[in-house]
């Protein structure tokens, strides 16, 4: 495709941003238990962190977090790549309208491969959809440590309608 024929980059609302932050940052009593916090949200990827703290720990010995705060996290973003994603998609609704598009949203596949061990003091997730269809996304996640170090990886389907 040539340059006279790519479409702009959409840019997000504040206003969506916002509410999506809301969403995902507070309305989710989970993901607050993990401490998610939102870095980046644009149409094509979306990035988190998790900073370390002592109920996340699954091996005392170790420090090191547990696994399944590692698969719930990259669950949990690869669930906002796509909020983002439909959001990008219906550009021609209001902010708000778009943010009531997740209501039926839901995980129906994960797979998580566990690289290295997480520790570390603070983590960085990212997802980004590889198709967002009528019914079902799909997405790929990474789990990085401290120094950008891959730990983990994930692949996830979602039901969208």
């Amino acid at each position: 495709m040539t340059a006279a024929h790519r479409q702009p980059p959409v840019a997000f609302e504040p206003e969506f941003i916002s509410g999506l932050k809301d969403i995902f940052e507070d309305k989710i009593p989970f993901n607050r238990v993990l401490g998610l916090e939102i870095m980046e949200i644009t149409p094509t990827q979306v990035a988190a962190r998790i900073a370390m703290q002592p109920q996340l720990v699954g091996h005392f010995a170790y420090n090191r977090l547990h696994g399944g705060v590692i698969s719930a996290g990259l669950d949990a973003v690869g669930g906002l790549a796509v909020m983002a994603a439909i959001g990008a998609k219906h550009m021609d609704d209001a902010p708000l309208a778009r943010l009531h598009r997740f209501s039926r949203l839901g995980t129906i596949d994960l797979r998580v491969d566990y690289l290295r061990a997480g520790i570390g003091e603070q983590f960085t997730l990212r997802a980004q959809v590889l198709r967002l269809g009528s019914r079902v996304a799909s997405t790929r996640m990474e789990f990085l440590g401290p120094q950008d170090e891959l730990l983990s990886t994930g692949a996830a389907a979602y039901i969208v309608s």
